[in-house]
C-alpha cells in the first residue's frame, strides 16, 4: 500500500489549502485514512480522519476549520480553511486500522506535504 500525499504550499492567513491522499490500492473497510501533521520541534498530532463509511473524527486543532471526504475510493481529501500560522506543519496521510488507536506509528504513510501558513 503506498500513499501519496500533494496539495501543500504557501498561503496567507485566512486563506484555505485542499490536500489531497491518494492511496495504491483499495485497502478494505477495517481501515481509516486520514491526516496528521508535525510543526517544527513538536510531536506529531492528529489532525482528522474518514472511514470507508464515511464517520468522520478530527482533531480539536481541526474542528469547525478542516472538513475531510472521500473523492472516490482511492483518494482522501482534506479541506483547510481559515488557515492561521500555527497550522503550518508538513501534513502526513495515513492509514490504519479501525481497531489501531490515533496515537502511535501505525499503518501506512505517504511522504508528507509542507503547509506553511504566513501571518
Amino acid at each position: 500500500v503506498q500513499l501519496q500525499a500533494s496539495g501543500g504550499g504557501l498561503v496567507q492567513a485566512g486563506e484555505s489549502l485542499r490536500l489531497s491522499c491518494d492511496v495504491s490500492v483499495r485497502i478494505g473497510t477495517i481501515y481509516r485514512t486520514g491526516w496528521y501533521r508535525q510543526a517544527p520541534g513538536k510531536q506529531r498530532e492528529f489532525v482528522a480522519d474518514i472511514t470507508t463509511s464515511g464517520s468522520t473524527t478530527y482533531g480539536d486543532s481541526a474542528k469547525g476549520r478542516f472538513i475531510i471526504t472521500e473523492d472516490n475510493e482511492n483518494t482522501v481529501v482534506l479541506q483547510m480553511d481559515n488557515l492561521k500560522p500555527e497550522d503550518t506543519a508538513v501534513y502526513y496521510c495515513n492509514s490504519r486500522l479501525l481497531s489501531s488507536p490515533r496515537e502511535g506509528n501505525f499503518g501506512y504513510w505517504g511522504q508528507g506535504t509542507l503547509v506553511t501558513v504566513s501571518s
